[in-house]
């Protein structure tokens, strides 16, 4: 019997610099991009940049990222929002992330911050007529804990897909 050596699948950065020259698409920032080296610990895709009006979508199919709408009131994004790669919600959509950015880096949120974040998500949606109630603000490890949490949402989304 005799075994075929097994092909080994490129480096995202060789297929991004080979797709280049073939004109295609490089990688889905959802299903492609590593989560991070130490999970829940996290990469992420930030879609939108903090004080943006421009909302803009990941489309799950093709994997770009296409401007949804603009906010046309004062609301306006407060921080760098996006999702976290390989995770999965109940929504159907990959978990979103708010990166905080601001010099120096704080290990703890300013309760203005906090103040600022609940009255975005408040305003925001209601430009779609929809209303949120945005309650107490967990703990760090509760979110850790609901990114392992979708993680696994992910896992088991990719094994059902796979098996069809």
């Amino acid at each position: 019997m005799k075994s075929h050596p097994q092909r080994s699948v490129p480096r995202l950065n060789e297929r991004i610099l080979s797709s280049l020259s073939r004109r295609s698409v490089a990688a889905h920032p959802w299903h492609d991009l590593e989560i991070g080296i130490d999970k829940p610990t996290i990469f992420s895709v930030v879609e939108i940049t903090k004080g943006s009006k421009v909302k803009y979508e990941l489309d799950k199919k093709t994997g770009l990222i296409k401007v949804d709408r603009v906010l046309y009131s004062s609301v306006f994004y407060p921080h760098n929002y996006g999702f976290i790669p390989r995770t999965l919600c109940e929504d159907n959509d990959p978990m979103d992330v708010l990166v905080l950015m601001q010099e120096p880096v704080l290990p703890e949120l300013a309760p203005h911050l906090l103040s600022e974040i609940r009255h975005f998500f408040e305003d925001y949606k209601k430009n779609e007529n929809k209303e949120v109630a945005v309650n107490d603000f967990l703990p760090s490890t509760t979110a850790v804990e609901a990114i392992q949490y979708s993680m696994d949402l992910y896992a088991e989304y990719i094994l059902h897909t796979l098996r069809r």
